[in-house]
Formats: C-alpha cells, structure tokens, sequence
C-alpha cells in the first residue's frame, strides 16, 4: 500500500505518470502521537526518465487533546478543504498531494519546503512571518464567510485551559523523580522535603512558591500577580478581536523560503484572540537574549 500511494503521488508531484520509484526514509520531528518522514529517491517515469523527489510523509493516530478531541485530525480536514485558497503565496502550508482518513488515523503526503527554520531564523524572517500571519488573519476576520463551509477548529477557551494546566497537571513524586528532566539538587529537595509539591497544584506552581527558588524576586512577583489577577487578565484579553490563530505559531514550524513564509503543524488552530499567535512567536523557545530586541 505504501509503494501505490507513493506512486500515485509522485505522479501528481512530478505531472507525469510513475512506474516504479525506489526510496529511503528519515525521520523528522514528529508529534507525541503522530510520525513524520522524509521519502526521497529516483522515480521512474514511463517514458524511462529518471527524477530525483523529496516529500513528506505524515501520519497520525488519534488522540484527545484536553478540551479539543477532534484535533488529531484537524490538519486533514484543513488539506481536503478549501482554506488553501485563502492563503497566499507569501503565507501558506506546504501543497499536499494526498490526504486520507482510516478511522482513527490520517495519513498526509505533502511538500517538502527547503528554507530557514528554527534558530537560524533572523528577526526579520520572524517580522515578516508575523505580518503575514497578521495580514491572513485580518481577512478571515473581515470575511467570516470563506470558512463557513469548515467546523472543526478549537475554541476561544484554549488559552486559558493551556495556561490553568500549570495549575492542575498535578505529578507525584514518583512520577516526578524518574521522568521530569530535573537536576540532581532539585530532586534532592523533593526527596528532603524542602521542596513540597503543593496538594492539587503543579510542580511549576509549587516550586515558584517555595524557598528553595532562586528566580529573582522581582520576576517571581510578577508571575504570582499575574496568578493573583488571572481571571482579571482574562476577562480583558476576552474584549480582543476573535481571529483565526495557527496556535503553534514557534520558529520550528515556520520555515523561511525564497523570501516567503512556510507554516507547518496546523493541528492546533482554532479561534483565539488577537495577539496569541505573535505572543507564541516572541516567547516559545526562542534565544533568550533576543527577547528585549523581540
């Protein structure tokens, strides 16, 4: 099955009928549940030209994301849907040549996209990766009617469920000691007590508010007012603009080519507010010294 469909669409990647395509696998980041592939080789076409290819072979399983079940696959109803025609050439995803659903799991082939990604990308890749993030989202907000035909997108409440699990993603020591990536020291507190898990609570909460955290006080503060105010906070973030947010918006899944913006992973879309998917750019793992110049 796997040598048909990779036949079938190397033919609508190439445009022009396959007879045999040889191939070699390697693996690229992929997600807790899904797997992602590079397939490259020689195709063969019926005339007896030889091509060289690359694509992208993505699968994935299902599973149910707190709050948001239908996301595992969400990004094969985006490729079947009309969508790809609202983006532009300077913001759009990678072009998928075959997308299918077998009950729990959805099998996409699609572009590979050469380009920066990641670290390497400079601050004016990102600035214009947010206007062009910016400018889609403006016109799916002043024309509603082009997604009136797609239903499965996550909701405004994502936000705050993605920031109330720091709260609540509660981990025993057991659980804690063996698989979270922590230092010898801070293990150590937990085992002597001078860490406690607080009963309810997270490990992040819980280590913020005990004495043995050495973050500055001033940041320290900061975070705790903000916990202080959250239902504040977000009552005010509430009065924005809903948009249409990406909400995987980091340098990992934007990829720089030819002066335009590839963006990959639209598994976790949905409705949001404005400025999530720009506040995910600026914070989500990008160089810490950067941060000021952001």
């Amino acid at each position: 099955m796997f040598t048909e469909t990779l036949t079938k669409v190397l033919g609508k990647m190439l445009g022009v009928p396959i007879n045999h395509a040889g191939y070699q696998l390697t693996e690229l980041q992929g997600g807790t549940l899904g797997d992602v592939w590079l397939v490259e080789g020689i195709a063969e076409t019926a005339n007896g030209d030889k091509l060289p290819y690359r694509v992208v072979w993505k699968t994935q399983v299902k599973w149910e994301r707190p709050g948001d079940p239908d996301s595992w696959r969400r990004e094969y109803d985006l490729y079947v849907s009309d969508l790809g025609t609202v983006l532009s050439d300077e913001l759009r995803w990678p072009e998928c040549y075959h997308a299918e659903l077998n009950g729990d799991k959805i099998e996409i082939w699609m572009e590979y996209v050469e380009g920066v990604s990641g670290g390497d990308l400079t601050l004016e890749m990102l600035e214009l990766a947010a206007l062009e993030i910016g400018r889609f989202q403006g016109k799916i907000f002043s024309q509603p009617q082009l997604l009136q035909n797609l239903s499965n997108f996550g909701d405004t409440g994502y936000l705050r469920r993605d920031y109330e699990q720091w709260h609540t993603q509660t981990y025993s020591y057991e659980q804690i000691i063996p698989y979270v990536p922590l230092p010898e020291y801070r293990k150590q507190a937990l085992r002597d007590g001078s860490l406690q898990l607080l009963e309810g609570k997270s490990f992040e909460y819980s280590f913020l508010r005990s004495a043995t955290c050495e973050i500055p006080q001033h940041l320290k503060q900061m975070f705790l007012d903000i916990d202080d105010n959250m239902d504040a906070i977000f009552n005010k973030i509430a009065s924005l603009p809903v948009v249409l947010c990406h909400r995987d918006f980091w340098v990992e899944n934007i990829i720089y080519s030819n002066g335009k913006i590839r963006l990959i992973d639209w598994d976790t879309s949905g409705w949001g507010y404005l400025g999530e998917d720009i506040a995910s750019l600026i914070a989500d793992d990008y160089d810490f010294d950067k941060f000021e110049e952001c």
